[in-house]
């Protein structure tokens, strides 16, 4: 319900505010109101709720119009000191004096964030404070501009360029999918602001000064042109009062940017572009997509139709145009952009392909616009309109936050249509527009006329074909070296001396010691006593005649339940490569009487999906052992029960008859796998430089990492063209399944506490019986290649990525806690200085894992090597050799606490406590880390650092580029690449 009010309502309102209208979303029991700024303009959305997880952003329209990146550089660069806080870095020194759940910003296509959330009201207010001062009073210190952004530096008499946005964009833009999008977007939107990167492309940062800079600053980051969004339960009143005080007085009227509409093709476009590939074979590497500009994201009507022509055309394999992506023979998967995107203030339609062939554009454009001719000319069945629509309401009602805080995640959905001028409510509330397109699909051919007026008759589609180029990343390099030394040939004697003089001042800056009395902090003292742990009810139902447990929690699920089985993972079955395969096709091949086309459809209608994984521990007090359960999961409304027999079915009656779909789904898996290594490469080096540290490091190290993408490569290669090998695939794929079928296992319901006892009774009917096949078993041991060389993997990369670990103690032993706690203490007191600020990579910092039994040094996105090294040793150094603050230990304390006590969503914290319990991280054991934690001394940080790292040695990784090998033989690596 809507209800447009005026100032004369009868509630409190800020004097300096206007109340536009409120609305009460049912579905979200959520109180939305929309104010604002009497004087400046500023809107500002207050979703009203009970949650104490408060959450705060501004939001600017900024709209570049090159690809420079001063939208991203100024994000990195207004979080560097303001005119309340001159401290050189009060964003990161916040997050350390603070008991934030999230603080972060955030670069969009055409606006820039900047939000945090917090439980706790002092850090609440201390955060605002900083944040309010950082967007409307930023210093923009020159120097932070050279840090953050672009400079250059003399290396052996030699320019260099130097940037931590440089180097963030060089990896983001290594990338295959980035490229894809990037060049796409050049194409597809020929005039706005979506033409260009905001991000910056590293091509054209160094052409960014630092005036440029402040002038999109005061262009931009004006109350007239921002957005304030708030969630949780600090009155709108209040808010708006710190809103005025700190910020908005100082204001008059500004200008407001308003987004335009693109330029439209008058014909279809197609090109051709390239991108850089380390490799002589170029085969099966190509991307085909087709994309369409639409209407306006403010047409809710037509938003909402367009998610359902979406859903018809690509919510699952079965839907056609999935389909034939999937089966049409000329590629390995479907690419990384399908579907509706409106973020932006034009809609946009995606669909394509990857690992193809560049003579295949032709057929993929005439395949993919045959399907959409054949879906057009015809109603569309109504089940599969029920389904998506049932798929868009548990969607709507599903309270999410187990990553980002669900606040945050409500209010980056309705950001684009408060940026665009239009109704974020409409976003929050679907249940009007869904009404209206319900009169709509009264014309059996509403959603087919929306595919042939906007698809199939829209001239402004453009086709891009991406090839592979293995000569573009040296010409890259080329470019960018002749450039600088066309720079080196121009310097004066005077520039030099002029170049050395900013290096020492940004030097002496970086070194300088800010006055922490400036900002405000939370204490060791607001840390709450207690630890929230969410409790259950353990029940029993029974299955083949045995009592089996059944975890039962209650929580607040806006009326869905989740359903999971708990399976107890043979130690032989959890260390085989094939054991994560099987996991893929649960749910995604059929399942008894159902072929895979079927389930799928099945899935979608009843179920918000099935998924097969696995939870994998450290036991807590031994490193050589393995806590391992298997995971079946689904969720769904909680009037329909259909979800958990279908659960049971997909897993009991897996087929594994279905060969080329088979094939298909370790093809797309190989594929998207490949295409995503460049976003978590410090994860793979961390992982390969303590692979021989815990069994479960082990096993993850040969199941998980860059090692088993090629045998996963290898193995595809094998069965595809040999009958006999893959038969021997299948049967130990079977194997597994069986054994799995037989070991011991437990449920886990998730529900409102009126429901259970209903939906209990439906998970013992359905498992009561389980067809199982006790017949002998045999599994095949795969060797496995063990070395304790420092190792270097060769991937796709513009930058490195850098791992150190020790062997360290379990997670029981009474050193952990003070591991932990000196890993927060070593970033924080030095590695984030050397490794980002002087280093120039993106992040970098260290890391006690509790599951290899590590301490772990790691850097991402990083120009340097051997002295990012040097580092990660001198950090330890520095921790025993100088002298050490107070405020530093409580810094780290703070992080690791505060990320402890982080809510999540009811099912998410509920989950969490019930795998916790499985794995013998009892509440008990919780709360006796938790108390550890707060008892570290300084001493004992400096107990276990001479004990687990000085005059140990290290294991060392490097993910990095092609072009790095032979620097890193002569550093000494061990070298091997992803095939």
């Amino acid at each position: 319900m809507t209800v447009d009010v005026t100032e004369t309502l009868n509630q409190s309102i800020h004097p300096a505010f206007q109340l536009v209208r409120q609305h009460h979303v049912e579905a979200l029991d959520i109180l939305v109101s929309e104010f604002k700024h009497k004087v400046t303009g500023a809107i500002h959305y207050h979703l009203a709720t009970e949650h104490d997880e408060n959450v705060f952003l501004v939001a600017f329209r900024t709209q570049p119009m090159d690809s420079k990146g001063e939208a991203h550089i100024l994000e990195h660069t207004a979080l560097c000191g303001s005119e309340k806080f001159p401290v050189r870095d009060p964003f990161f020194l916040m997050i350390r004096r603070s008991l934030n759940t999230f603080m972060n910003a955030f670069t969009a296509a055409d606006w820039t964030a900047y939000p945090f959330a917090t439980q706790n009201k002092k850090d609440f207010q201390n955060l605002l404070s900083v944040y309010l001062d950082a967007a409307f009073a930023a210093n923009l210190n020159p120097l932070d501009f050279a840090q953050e952004g672009i400079r250059i530096e003399l290396e052996n008499d030699q320019p260099v360029y130097k940037g931590v946005v440089f180097n963030e964009m060089k990896g983001a833009m290594s990338s295959p999918s980035d490229q894809l999008y990037h060049q796409l977007a050049y194409h597809l939107f020929p005039e706005t602001t979506y033409h260009y990167n905001s991000g910056g492309d590293p091509k054209d940062i160094p052409d960014l000064t630092y005036e440029e800079l402040v002038s999109f600053y005061k262009s931009h980051y004006h109350p007239s042109n921002a957005v304030f969004m708030t969630f949780g339960n600090e009155p709108a009143y209040n808010l708006q009062e710190q809103f005025e005080k700190l910020a908005l007085s100082k204001f008059q009227k500004g200008e407001t940017i308003y987004s335009k509409a693109e330029k439209r093709l008058t014909a279809p476009k197609e090109v051709t572009e390239t991108y850089a590939v380390d490799s002589e074979d170029l085969k099966d590497k190509t991307y085909h997509i087709l994309s369409w500009l639409l209407p306006e994201s403010s047409d809710i009507k037509l938003r909402l139709g367009m998610r359902l022509v979406e859903g018809i055309l690509l919510e699952n394999s079965a839907s056609p145009l999935r389909h034939y992506l999937e089966t049409c023979g000329y590629a390995q998967s479907t690419g990384p952009i399908m579907g509706v995107d409106d973020s932006n203030f034009e809609m946009t339609f995606y669909c394509g392909v990857q690992g193809s062939n560049p003579e295949h554009s032709e057929t993929f454009k005439n395949g993919v616009l045959n399907i959409l001719k054949d879906v057009a000319s015809k109603p569309v069945d109504t089940e599969i309109v029920d389904a998506i629509l049932h798929q868009i309401e548990l969607h709507q009602r599903e309270i999410n936050g187990d990553g980002t805080p669900y606040g945050l995640t409500l209010i980056l959905n309705g950001l684009g249509s408060a940026i665009h001028h239009s109704d974020p409510i409409h976003v929050w509330d679907v249940d009007s527009a869904i009404d209206q397109v319900k009169e709509e699909l009264k014309d059996p051919m509403w959603l087919s006329n929306l595919i042939q007026t906007y698809l199939l008759d829209n001239p402004h589609r453009v086709q891009m074909t991406l090839v592979p180029d293995a000569t573009k990343s040296a010409q890259e390099t080329a470019d960018e070296q002749a450039r600088l030394a066309k720079i080196g040939e121009s310097l004066t004697e005077s520039d030099k001396t002029e170049i050395k003089a900013q290096t020492q001042a940004l030097k002496v800056r970086q070194e300088t010691e800010d006055d922490l009395d400036i900002l405000p902090k939370v204490g060791l003292e607001d840390i709450p006593a207690e630890m929230a742990i969410v409790q259950g009810q353990l029940r029993e139902i029974i299955s083949n005649g045995v009592d089996t447990p059944l975890n039962l929690y209650h929580a607040g699920t806006n009326g869905i339940y989740y359903q999971q089985v708990v399976i107890k993972i043979p130690d032989a079955i959890v260390k085989s490569p094939y054991f994560n395969l099987l996991s893929i096709l649960m749910g995604e091949v059929g399942a008894g009487e159902y072929s895979y086309l079927q389930l799928q459809q099945l899935q979608t209608a009843v179920s918000g999906g099935l998924g097969m994984g696995a939870s994998l521990r450290s036991k807590v007090d031994d490193k050589n052992q393995i806590s391992s359960w298997l995971t079946l999961t689904t969720k769904s409304l909680a009037h329909n029960f259909e979800a958990i027999r279908l659960l049971k079915l997909a897993f009991e009656q897996l087929r594994f008859d279905e060969k080329g779909r088979i094939i298909e789904l370790l093809q797309q898996r190989k594929t998207r796998w490949a295409s995503r290594l460049s976003g978590a490469g410090h994860s793979y080096a961390m992982q390969v430089s303590s692979r021989n540290m815990s069994a479960l490091a082990n096993r993850d190290y040969h199941n998980t990492g860059l090692g088993a993408l090629n045998w996963l490569g290898s193995l595809i290669t094998k069965i595809e063209n040999d009958d006999a090998l893959y038969a021997e695939f299948i049967q130990e794929l079977q194997a597994i399944h069986r054994a799995l079928l037989l070991a011991p296992k437990q449920f886990l319901l998730v529900c409102e506490e009126h429901q259970s006892e209903r939906l209990i009774e439906e998970v013992q009917t359905v498992w009561d019986k389980v067809a199982v096949d006790t017949s002998p078993l045999y599994l095949t041991e795969v060797a496995q290649e063990n070395s304790d060389k420092d190792q270097a993997w060769l991937i796709q990369a513009n930058v490195q990525f850098c791992a150190s670990s020790y062997p360290a103690v379990e997670v029981a032993h009474p050193d952990a806690a003070p591991l932990m706690v000196l890993a927060g203490y070593l970033r924080n007191g030095f590695l984030h200085s050397a490794i980002r600020e002087k280093g120039g990579a993106y992040g970098g910092g260290a890391t006690y894992d509790g599951n290899a039994c590590a301490f772990r040094f790691y850097s991402y996105r990083d120009p340097r090597l051997a002295e990012t090294f040097n580092d990660f040793e001198a950090s330890i150094s520095w921790l025993l050799n100088t002298e050490q603050k107070p405020y530093q230990l409580e810094e780290s304390i703070l992080g690791l606490i505060s990320g402890m006590d982080k809510p999540g969503s009811p099912a998410g914290e509920a989950i969490t406590a019930c795998y916790a319990l499985l794995h013998d991280r009892t509440p008990a054991f919780r709360k006796l880390l938790r108390e550890r934690i707060l008892n570290v001394t300084l001493e004992d940080l400096k107990r276990v650092a001479k004990t687990y790292l000085i005059d140990q040695q290290a294991s060392k990784a490097v993910v990095a580029p092609f072009a790095k090998k032979e620097t890193l033989e002569q550093l000494g690596f061990e070298i091997k690449q992803v095939n």
